[in-house]
């Protein structure tokens, strides 16, 4: 077992609130902030925090097209938002035709290399304590065309893709793991246990279905060079560590009780685990009142199966120097 420390909790715009959608990009960590509604990176050691891009619609999952624009899925407004080159933001998809109820939104999300995104839909809302709905994962090509891809889940969330082939899905709310092949086209195929934890739950009752949980996963990380993945467990002051048809084998404890809501493997050796943390108690209104949220980092002993340490040697854009 390892255990984690600060990196950092604040940014311009003050303390994190909720911090999420977590990613080692380019020689960075990048995560979005929910309700200081901003999107941030920062050095491997927590310095030279930047402000990315202010998301209003309150960001999550990030991305990035083949060129290098950088894609943002806007919870509240319901789309995925582009980054340009010139740091403005636009709508690269909207997923309202495809909304299941009034409190179903986008949430999680993984880009492909070649610019095809998969974001995980909720289905319900649990923010608002909503009885649980099971939602599908959407495809939204690199020019903006969005289509349903697979059957309805058990509260999409984290995402990674293997070998390009793969994609390996966290359902935080089915005790599993689950696996996806990719096809040429970008569709999936039928869904395979990748990990099972645990059996499904039998309620859809938010306040019944946590204790049927053995984990919630939330974000997951890149596997590393076994084939691994790091899974935040939302329900718990810790990370996972989780190989494929085994479970469980290595956990991360958090420090200060916060509980985990991203995990991403990177840093110049890729054994940095970065953890998106903040209280178990999730309220918005709380959040933003009392801010907690920290990033904070373990060293593992694995390290991660590709790490992306290559920068852009261009001169910083002027959306760039936002500064802690």
């Amino acid at each position: 077992m390892y255990e984690a420390k600060t990196l950092v909790d604040h940014g311009p715009n003050g303390r994190f609130t909720f911090p999420e959608g977590t990613r080692w990009h380019e020689g960075r960590f990048w995560f979005s902030d929910l309700y200081t509604e901003s999107v941030y990176s920062c050095e491997e050691d927590g310095s030279d925090v930047r402000i990315e891009a202010s998301v209003p619609g309150t960001p999550v999952g990030l991305g990035w097209l083949p060129d290098g624009r950088l894609l943002i899925v806007a919870i509240d407004d319901r789309q995925l938002l582009r980054r340009e080159h010139d740091g403005s933001l636009v709508v690269h998809a909207d997923f309202a035709p495809h909304l299941q109820s009034d409190g179903d939104a986008p949430n999680d999300m993984i880009v492909a290399d070649d610019g095809t995104a998969y974001i995980g839909m909720l289905g319900f809302d649990p923010r608002a304590g909503a009885p649980f709905n099971p939602g599908p994962l959407l495809r939204v090509t690199p020019d903006g065309v969005v289509s349903a891809v697979s059957e309805p889940m058990y509260f999409p969330n984290g995402m990674a893709i293997i070998d390009g082939r793969t994609l390996v899905l966290a359902e935080s709310w089915g005790n599993r793991l689950s696996a996806f092949d990719i096809a040429k086209d970008g569709s999936l195929s039928e869904r395979r246990d990748w990990a099972r934890l645990g059996e499904l739950p039998d309620t859809s009752d938010q306040t019944k279905v946590f204790d049927q949980l053995v984990a919630a996963c939330d974000g997951i990380s890149e596997p590393d060079a076994e084939g691994a993945v790091w899974a935040a467990d939302y329900t718990r002051p810790r990370a996972i560590r989780v190989v494929p048809g085994v479970g469980i084998v290595d956990e991360v404890r958090t420090s200060g009780g916060l509980h985990a809501y991203g995990a991403t493997l990177g840093g110049a050796d890729g054994r940095t685990l970065f953890l998106a943390t903040t209280a178990a108690d999730t309220d918005p209104a709380l959040r933003r009142s009392e801010p907690v949220g920290q990033i904070q980092v373990a060293r593992v002993d694995v390290p991660a199966a590709r790490v992306n340490n290559a920068r852009d040697k261009s001169e910083p854009r002027a959306y760039e120097r936002s500064d802690a």
